[in-house]
């Protein structure tokens, strides 16, 4: 059983996709309704076990009803993966601390709350995986810019390495992804075509990395074959950090 945020479009999507063609049965969670119909239309239609809840994943009532339900219709939660994010690349002299907090609620809160609320289950259980997404900005600072960003990509690979300590010998394995620059929506919608192929151009890997490269190293992280790995973040960037 495994539950995936931000699965209505981008990286949490893939993941998502490539679940349910493992044979997972998977709950989809993401802000928007619309994108969820669609992916859950889709995924059903070949056959995949999946059902899906819109939400917001800073919204600690709406999480905790959540995972309970899940909890209580399927007696476990296996895996948990923290797709859900948002990124804004102002400039540090023109940040608002609406902005901050908006950024911070989303990318550290939502995390946190979906962590806290899966936590429990997976030490009754004696096993589970958890995979937050941090980004290579977790690791060093964001290329599109945004302190804040940076900032709370930091801060999820901290939590992943707090809890993974903790978790260890409960069977409980926390670890994160940390992707560089991803041909996504959103990437798309926050960056114009020309900066990209600039980017690109640079990396030692000249292209930009798919969802569906990070779903493939997402699957490993929450799979038995990563059995004596947790408490690391992942870099997945094409060589963009070397």
């Amino acid at each position: 059983m495994a539950l995936v945020t931000g699965a209505g479009q981008g990286m949490g999507r893939a993941v998502a996709e490539r679940f349910a063609a493992e044979g997972a049965a998977v709950v989809l969670v993401d802000l928007k309704a619309d994108r969820l119909v669609e992916v859950e239309s889709r995924l059903r239609g070949a056959g995949a076990r999946i059902e899906s809840r819109a939400l917001d994943v800073s919204d600690e009532s709406a999480v905790q009803a959540l995972v309970a339900a899940v909890v209580a219709a399927h007696g476990r939660l296996d895996i948990l993966v923290n797709a859900a994010g948002i990124i804004h690349p102002t400039r540090f002299d023109q940040l608002s601390v609406r902005e901050w907090d908006t950024v911070m609620q989303v990318n550290v809160r939502g995390t946190f709350l979906f962590m806290h609320e899966a936590y429990p289950q997976m030490k009754r259980q004696g096993k589970g995986s958890i995979v937050n997404f941090s980004s290579t900005a977790g690791l060093t600072v964001s290329t599109l810019g945004g302190a804040h960003y940076t900032a709370s990509k930091h801060a999820v690979m901290g939590l992943t390495k707090a809890v993974a300590k903790e978790g260890g010998p409960f069977g409980v394995r926390v670890n994160a992804v940390c992707p560089g620059l991803i041909d996504t929506e959103m990437v798309r919608a926050t960056v114009d075509a020309e900066r990209i192929a600039g980017y690109q151009a640079a990396f030692p890997i000249d292209r930009l990395g798919t969802p569906g490269d990070v779903a493939d190293l997402v699957l490993f992280l929450a799979s038995d074959r990563s059995a004596y790995i947790t408490g690391v973040g992942v870099n997945i960037s094409g060589g963009d950090l070397l």
